[in-house]
């Protein structure tokens, strides 16, 4: 999956991004995903669930690739 989202406020947690595109059916799964190991903030493994992720970050993972994107 490689997917763009479109941020419409300053920033998203990215337990909630996981959620809203669909890599985790819940926020209490991305959250455990997340603990896990299984995510990427700009290449970098990211353990903090509620990592505010801002324009211009990209978040991956094993199958997916999310972009990031201020809402023009």
């Amino acid at each position: 999956m490689n997917e763009t989202f479109e941020l419409d406020t300053e920033y998203i947690p990215l337990c909630d991004l996981l959620k809203y595109c669909g890599v985790t059916e819940t926020g209490g799964q991305a959250k455990h995903f997340i603990a896990d190991g299984n995510v990427l903030v700009d290449g970098e493994v990211e353990l903090r669930k509620t990592c505010k992720i801002r324009d211009g970050q990209v978040v991956t993972g094993d199958g997916f690739e999310i972009h990031v994107v201020a809402k023009k």
